[in-house]
């Protein structure tokens, strides 16, 4: 295998000058920029990373970390960091944790270790107070409003999103409204279920236990309880669904067994998925590709400016008017 002697020979400049191209340094003149890249092609070099890392101090890498790959959420915000990863040269390590405190934690040590230069916390478990240190090997930044100071963070105001998507139904004219949650003990769905009681209580409407919905998650979920309505005998006029799989595993059932949406009940959903606009679902539009773009952008601003403070950055949202409701 060809070595950097030999394509500092054939290119007739210094190994330092290679190894200044190698790594991207920009104070190289253009011809012997140009000379180190046609020997690098003649003698088809493939530089060793683990040597480039030890050289420059970087991977080239940042870790995506989530609790699930195959999830709509989570999938749409990975597809946001990877075309930005894209655009910048940049690898992605992505790792699954299911929500298992032990896994975040492996998931935290690449940093430390080095193997990412950054990481991407697109949800968690684990308490602030104990990830927090890891910000000192390198930018930590989370997909959610900043907990602790030292990680960055890029957002949406859920509880701004939720209240108004509640207000939305109400001017609408629906005022018996349920709602369903995921991870019912998550920072997002506690504003959740804050402006749920702010916004009907502000309206002078009831609020109802009964017609709230935890682990809400798949199509699965969403068709259980639209069953579970098409049996009740006091039903809500309408649901919000956090989530657009679940929603759409909602009215899908709904239909089958005789519910009329938006007839008998109105349904809005959370996301903007591609499958809500198939299947005409009223949804509250929260940037997801957008949030994950911005995300690595504002890693990869902290990992080539090691001076640079964590930032945190508000996303807007908007509610996107179909056939639901």
């Amino acid at each position: 295998m060809a070595n950097i002697r030999e394509i500092a020979k054939i290119a007739g400049v210094s190994v330092s000058t290679v190894s200044r191209v190698l790594n991207g340094h920009p104070y190289v003149r253009e011809e012997k920029r140009r000379a180190v890249t046609e020997a690098i092609n003649k003698l088809d070099y493939a530089p060793n990373r683990k040597a480039v890392q030890l050289t420059t101090g970087r991977s080239d890498t940042v870790g995506v970390v989530m609790p699930a790959i195959d999830h709509p959420y989570y999938a749409r915000i990975l597809e946001g960091v990877s075309r930005a990863a894209l655009k910048a040269g940049y690898q992605l390590l992505m790792v699954q944790t299911a929500y298992d405190a032990e896994a975040e934690r492996r998931a935290l040590e690449l940093i430390r270790t080095k193997q990412v230069d950054g990481l991407i916390l697109a949800s968690n478990m684990l308490d602030w107070q104990e990830i927090a240190p890891y910000s000192s090997y390198g930018p930590l930044l989370a997909c959610g409003e900043p907990a602790v100071e030292g990680i960055s963070a890029v957002y949406v105001d859920h509880y701004a999103c939720f209240a108004d998507a509640l207000r939305y139904l109400i001017r609408r004219g629906r005022r018996r409204i349920g709602f369903t949650l995921a991870r019912p003990d998550s920072a997002n769905s506690r504003k959740r279920r804050q402006a749920y009681d702010d916004v009907l209580s502000e309206a002078g409407l009831v609020r109802r236990d009964e017609w709230r919905f935890e682990q809400c998650r798949t199509a699965f979920d969403g068709a259980a309880i639209a069953r579970r309505l098409m049996g009740a005998r006091d039903r809500p006029d309408a649901l919000i669904v956090t989530g657009d799989l679940a929603a759409v595993g909602f009215i899908a059932e709904a239909r089958r067994i005789g519910l009329r949406v938006p007839e008998d009940i109105a349904v809005v959903g959370f996301d903007n998925q591609p499958i809500a606009d198939v299947f005409g679902l009223t949804t509250m539009d929260i940037g997801l590709p957008e949030m994950g773009g911005l995300a690595f952008e504002t890693v990869l601003a902290r990992i080539r400016d090691r001076e640079a403070k964590p930032v945190s950055r508000q996303l807007a949202y908007r509610l996107i008017e179909r056939f639901t409701v």
